[in-house]
């Protein structure tokens, strides 16, 4: 049976996009939002979760921050 995937979006009031996924293992996430990540603009933070780091069998939480400009 194949896992299911889901990548959530949420935009805040300055324009400033999270991208959260769930189900995809290891680098498989970054995989899936490459493509998101570079019309976005800046990749201004990334947070990987204990689930990142485990093995293949299990599922992975992982949350990328976009914004416009940089930081400060």
């Amino acid at each position: 049976m194949a896992r299911r995937r889901e990548i959530r979006f949420s935009i805040d009031d300055a324009g400033n996009v999270a991208i959260e996924v769930q189900g995809a293992v290891g680098d498989e996430c970054e995989k899936m939002t490459r493509d998101i990540e570079e019309a976005l603009g800046i990749v201004s933070s990334r947070e990987r979760t204990s689930s990142y780091y485990q093995s293949q069998n299990t599922s992975l939480d992982d949350t990328v921050s976009a914004g416009q400009g940089g930081e400060g």
